[in-house]
């Protein structure tokens, strides 16, 4: 697996796990009224989001990372 789809991965996974815990953690103090199934299932939204804003910053950044800062100086 090449680096661009290594970052990529993480960043979605990162993405996911965090919005997935958000929204368990704001269910679980009742402010919002969401089974764990559901808070999946819409952790999937940002995550996919995720994925495409990867897939654009190579069109901005370096073309082997999900960053749109500029190309690394390796």
């Amino acid at each position: 697996m090449n680096r661009f789809f290594r970052d990529l991965l993480e960043r979605t996974l990162a993405t996911y796990a965090v919005t997935l815990l958000g929204l368990l953690t704001a269910s679980g103090v009742d402010l919002t009224d969401l089974g764990a199934l559901q808070a999946a299932v819409i952790a999937a939204i940002p995550a996919g989001l995720s994925v495409v804003k990867g897939v654009l910053a190579t069109l901005v950044g370096d073309p082997n990372s999900a960053a749109l800062l500029g190309r690394s100086r390796e």
